[in-house]
């Protein structure tokens, strides 16, 4: 090795133990797994990097972060084990150099085509902790001549500190979630315990065990909600929810929205009402999560309105987004609940005596959203209404639908 090697091979393992210094202090998920993928190019001199993720327990692969993710929504695509260069690593713990992976049979071609990205050469580790393999951490077309056993070892020793800290932000993440679900799961089940006690009662009147029959009922319902929506939004933010995108016509997903919802506004004395222009683009989403979204806001609508009011829902193209609207003409939002609406459990409790939720329809909502690369937007006024916008583009970069 001549000395200009040996002192680039030094720099590179002293920019190793800078990341790993900040992949040690690093929590969050998504935040971790986009700085290895950086890393591991930068480190590799590769044009890119991606992570596969393995679940164990179901026995995929699923494509989770990568330098060049044009398109959020592809968190989630699944690789299969069998018949993949990724599984080959899963299944044997070690490294793998390819210098043309186009004549390798294992080689996988969906993502290139997602991501526009033809891979001629990869240089793949194992993600390994506690002895448990956690995922693949793959670099892709090295830019100068081809991988060698330098950038394997330097790789290796990223993905073993990678390895722990995904492991590390994992437990952290579900300690978290656990802690706040186990406080929300307090207040119904203290319900519940005193209604079942009073249910044991001789000299409690018939009138009252119906009230209390509702009482336990209504607790069970919210407790079942509860943890569905806590599921739910734990595979979202985990990174474990499948997206498949579609192009759909926003008429016909917003008229069945509509129609789904249409006789529990009825139910309350609400107008609903769709205005939609004729012009709509056609729109490349995950059609059952975008209507997960829609079904909530409308139900938050009905639920926090005031019998005789009216809901108006809307679409439009505004630059390079569609723009669902959902309003009402409901109590309204103060400012300073505003803020934390879209918090896990988070509750206004001005309203709590209107109608009760889980606490976490909003948060899975913006995660939906964020995930197809848009956002959500509320606007409220104290008494005379509450509007919700979601925008969704309609385009990546400069020319790729997504």
């Amino acid at each position: 090795m001549s000395k200009l090697d040996q002192t680039t091979l030094l720099e590179r393992y002293q920019r190793l133990a800078e990341i790993s210094r900040d992949l040690a202090s690093t929590l969050d998920l998504n935040a971790l797994l986009d700085r290895i993928v950086h890393a591991a190019a930068d480190l590799s001199d590769a044009e890119a990097a991606s992570i596969l993720l393995y679940d164990g327990n179901k026995q995929e692969l699923y494509f989770e972060s990568a330098t060049n993710l044009a398109e959020p929504i592809m968190r989630g695509l699944v690789v299969p084990v069998e018949g993949s260069i990724a599984g080959w690593i899963v299944y044997h713990r070690k490294p793998l150099i390819i210098s043309d992976t186009q004549k390798d049979p294992r080689h996988f071609g969906n993502i290139a085509k997602l991501t526009n990205v033809t891979t001629n050469s990869m240089l793949a580790v194992p993600l390994i902790a506690k002895d448990k393999v956690v995922g693949v951490l793959e670099a892709i077309n090295k830019r100068h001549d081809q991988f060698n056993g330098e950038d394997q070892d330097v790789l290796m020793a990223l993905s073993a500190q990678a390895a722990v800290a995904i492991e590390n932000a994992r437990l952290f993440h579900q300690s978290d979630l656990i802690a706040e679900m186990v406080h929300e799961l307090r207040t119904p089940l203290a319900s519940l315990n005193t209604a079942t006690h009073l249910l044991t009662r001789e000299d409690v009147p018939l009138e009252n065990r119906r009230r209390i029959s509702d009482l336990i009922y209504t607790e069970t319902k919210r407790l079942t909600d509860m943890t569905s929506a806590f599921l739910d939004l734990a595979r979202l933010e985990s990174g474990r929810t499948r997206f498949n995108p579609k192009e759909i016509d926003a008429h016909i997903l917003l008229e069945e929205c509509i129609g789904v919802m249409r006789d529990k506004a009825n139910e309350s004395n609400l107008t609903l009402e769709l205005n939609l222009p004729d012009d709509l683009p056609p729109l490349k989403v995950d059609r059952d999560k975008i209507k997960q979204v829609l079904i909530n806001l409308l139900s938050n609508a009905i639920k926090y309105n005031r019998s005789g009011g009216r809901i108006s829902v809307s679409a439009r193209v505004e630059q390079s987004a569609m723009v669902f609207s959902v309003s009402d003409t409901g109590y309204g939002i103060k400012p300073e609940d505003l803020a934390h609406l879209f918090e896990k459990f988070y509750r206004v409790r001005s309203t709590e005596n209107i109608a009760r939720g889980t606490g976490l329809g909003l948060a899975i909502s913006k995660r939906i959203i964020e995930v197809h690369g848009g956002n959500i937007h509320v606007e409220s006024e104290v008494g005379v209404g509450t509007s919700f916008h979601v925008y969704l583009p309609l385009k990546i970069g400069s020319d790729k639908v997504l």
